[in-house]
């Protein structure tokens, strides 16, 4: 792929995911409400955990099909399926048709759709760059990606309610032009080699091969499950620290505004977004002053700090500084562990590996449930020490296998110069 090629991709892939990503948080963080004044909240917890399932099962599949017959394929396959989705979704929620089952069903279409897409657009993403491009590719997105689920989580809380089927006209819309930028504008990034034709079932010897080839990757499977651990104490912010201080802390007034549980809450989600989409851009040049080891390492230790003081105090000042801090921690971690994670797949199963670490949202998810849980049997500084105990073991993990990540690292690198050679 020539350069002017890997520009266009990216920034093709920049403005699809940035357009997709802010209508759908005006839409999918909603449909909970959705569901359950459809169907109950029992139902609706159920069906939620079928639409999450799916998707996790998928996303092994999408895997494995990228790697075996191309990015581009698998993903206009899985844009396609997702313009129908939610498309029927836009009828079942017109003036002139209601179906919630019918709804949900696309949701879950759409669940299958992320699935198979998602392995395959980061392994593009990797084909199309070079290491040293990496950083300052993965800040941009990441910043893009937190504004664009900002601003589509205010118009969403605004719009929600009373214009749905207007918010569903658009997401169509936005899919569909989705469709022709990637189908017409985006070239083939991995060319499989030809392969005689496999039966049904040797294609799932040879999936079940392929995974059990990753799992053996020590290096790489450690590398998840230390960011897994490292990330599920983000997540305590929406689950079990919100739980607390709504229950824990007392009104308390700082210039004149209130302060309670639920607003302090409201106000750290704020001061995140806010300190993300400010610092995410300068992220890569501010890493890049010290060795990536340097910056990992020390910018998850400053992270699990933050959050640890931010799952036990309610001391507003104290809880400000901790994010600001743990923020700052995380826009420094985000691009400088995307680019190791770059680093560790081979060519020819880049998408398989980018489906087990796309597990990480929900085993983080999984982990923030467990908290919720034991917190109603554990006193809160016991339930902090476990918090906090998940991210220092993902800390000393990092630790141990960072010698190798710098040398596989280094060994992609001179590999692409003498390919240039």
């Amino acid at each position: 792929m020539n350069i002017m090629s890997f520009h266009r991709t990216i920034k093709i892939r920049l403005f699809e995911s940035f357009l997709g990503s802010m209508i759908g948080s005006m839409i999918f963080p909603f449909m909970a409400i959705y569901l359950s004044h459809y169907f109950g909240a029992k139902n609706a917890g159920l069906l939620l955990l079928i639409n999450v399932g799916v998707g996790i099962a998928i996303n092994f599949f999408g895997g494995y099909f990228s790697d075996q017959f191309g990015r581009k394929r698998i993903i206009v396959f899985a844009e396609s399926l997702r313009f129908l989705a939610f498309f029927t979704m836009m009828i079942s929620n017109s003036p002139w048709f209601h179906s919630p089952l019918l709804t949900f069903f696309m949701m879950t279409a759409n669940s299958v759709c992320w699935g198979l897409s998602g392995p395959a657009s980061q392994a593009m993403l990797m084909d199309v760059s070079k290491p040293e491009e990496r950083k300052t590719m993965y800040s941009i997105m990441y910043w893009a990606n937190n504004l664009s689920i900002a601003l589509g989580g205010v118009a969403g809380g605004l719009l929600f309610k009373h214009y749905l089927f207007e918010l569903l006209v658009a997401l169509t819309c936005a899919s569909l032009l989705t469709w022709v930028l990637i189908t017409f504008f985006i070239d083939e990034s991995y060319k499989p080699a030809p392969a005689s034709r496999v039966t049904l079932g040797g294609q799932a010897k040879k999936m079940a091969s392929m995974y059990t080839s990753v799992f053996r990757d020590r290096v790489f499977i450690l590398f998840v499950l230390a960011g897994l651990l490292v990330l599920s104490m983000e997540f305590q912010l929406s689950n079990y620290i919100s739980i607390r201080l709504a229950k824990e802390m007392n009104v308390q007034h700082v210039f004149g505004l209130s302060f309670g549980g639920v607003e302090m809450t409201g106000f750290l989600r704020t001061e995140n977004t806010v300190l993300v989409v400010t610092l995410a851009l300068f992220a890569a040049k501010m890493a890049g002053k010290w060795r990536d080891r340097t910056v990992l390492l020390s910018s998850c230790i400053v992270f699990v700090a933050g959050y640890a003081v931010i799952s036990y105090s309610n001391n507003i000042l104290l809880l400000v500084l901790a994010m600001l801090f743990a923020t700052v921690a995380e826009v420094l971690r985000v691009p400088v562990q995307q680019n190791y994670m770059a680093s560790l797949p081979p060519d020819h199963a880049r998408s398989s590996y980018m489906a087990i670490q796309g597990l990480n949202f929900n085993l983080a998810m999984l982990i923030c449930s467990i908290t919720v849980t034991i917190s109603a049997f554990f006193p809160g500084f016991l339930v902090t020490c476990i918090i906090t105990g998940i991210g220092l073991i993902g800390i000393l993990i990092f630790f141990a296998i960072a010698p190798e990540l710098d040398s596989r690292t280094k060994k992609v690198s001179l590999e692409i110069v003498k390919e240039a050679k």
